[in-house]
């Protein structure tokens, strides 16, 4: 069980994720077996583990050699053993640092959701530095990177049909039966639904469902990340409004006092994009006024036909009624 504070901490990001408190918990406790930290030369560091043979995997000539030969590097799965220590594991990612920086923070294991170093830039972190640092941050750094990775795996929705089978077939990996993965997770939500006593209510969907907001998709969202990015809020443009995008997005808001809605208003469009939104909207809004415009003249001449015709009939009707008077 985790304690109160820890909830707290870790309740936003549900909340953010759009899935129970509980499910997320219970996910977190069977990953990490319950511990958050570790104490490493006096300093609270988040759980990690080397993987060797991802080291290896990232280097090339000499420093594949040197690794290897130091004990650090097989191109085998668990050839190099983790020491059960964590002050030993960071000592060997230490190590690793000296020779690829970059190949070592990409082969461990980071935090409560023991996310891989080497995802960094498929789940929006400028390197892998960026991705390391999170995790460094304290318990909310490490579970937004685990729910970086669980957003971006299509595993929310699983979460929130608390389905373990399908969420842990992705997460774990093939092996999850034979861990019980499943089982342990399904075991573990009952417990803390038992002590969060609720589950997160339905998000209220906003009136404009057109707004850019967390979970939007496509190219307005990479031309908001490069607008971002230009503007000193450094930002990867791959199209998706995650985590990332919504953390810098209220930072954003409140660097320039606005509230932090975390959702792109006509205000944050006007500051972004200058008088091109603002255009934009003028130009729609006047669209709209000519459509009117047409339709109603469209109106208009269907009811001025309609009148010239009954006019023509009439004076057709007219005229064969003098010419049958004519010839009576």
């Amino acid at each position: 069980m985790f304690d109160t504070k820890t909830i707290s901490a870790i309740a936003p990001i549900a909340e953010k994720l759009n899935v129970p408190l509980a499910a997320l918990l219970a996910v977190i406790e069977v990953e990490s077996g319950g511990r958050s930290f570790a104490t490493v030369n006096g300093k609270s560091e988040p759980l990690i583990r080397f993987e060797g043979h991802y080291f290896d995997r990232f280097l090339k000539g000499d420093a594949k050699l040197l690794a290897r030969a130091e004990g650090l590097a097989n191109p085998k799965a668990g050839k190099i053993k983790n020491p059960r220590s964590q002050a030993g594991r960071w000592q060997l990612l230490a190590r690793a640092i000296k020779i690829n920086r970059i190949a070592a923070l990409s082969s461990v294991s980071w935090g409560v959701g023991q996310v891989m170093g080497s995802h960094w830039q498929w789940l929006g972190y400028g390197s892998a530095d960026a991705l390391a640092r999170e995790a460094r941050s304290g318990l909310a750094g490490q579970v937004s990177v685990m729910a970086r990775y669980i957003d971006k795996s299509g595993l929310s929705s699983a979460l929130r049909q608390k389905d373990w089978v399908a969420f842990a077939r992705t997460y774990n990996g093939p092996a999850y039966r034979k861990n019980k993965y499943d089982e342990k997770m399904a075991a573990a939500y009952k417990r803390f639904q038992k002590q969060v006593n609720t589950e997160l209510p339905e998000p209220i969907a906003a009136p404009d469902e057109t707004a850019l907001r967390f979970g939007a998709r496509g190219g307005d969202v990479k031309d908001l990340q490069k607008a971002m990015t230009a503007r000193g809020y450094v930002l990867v443009a791959d199209g998706f409004f995650g985590l990332k995008t919504d953390r810098v997005i209220r930072q954003f808001q409140r660097d320039h006092m606005l509230e932090e809605t975390g959702i792109i208003g006509a205000k944050e469009s006007e500051l972004l994009f200058g008088t091109r939104a603002v255009l934009a909207k003028n130009m729609a809004r006047k669209w709209d006024t000519s459509t009117e415009k047409i339709c109603d003249t469209a109106q208009n001449l269907k009811r001025k036909s309609a009148s010239a015709k009954n006019t023509i009939g009439n004076k057709l009707r007219k005229g064969l009624l003098s010419i049958s008077k004519r010839f009576a």
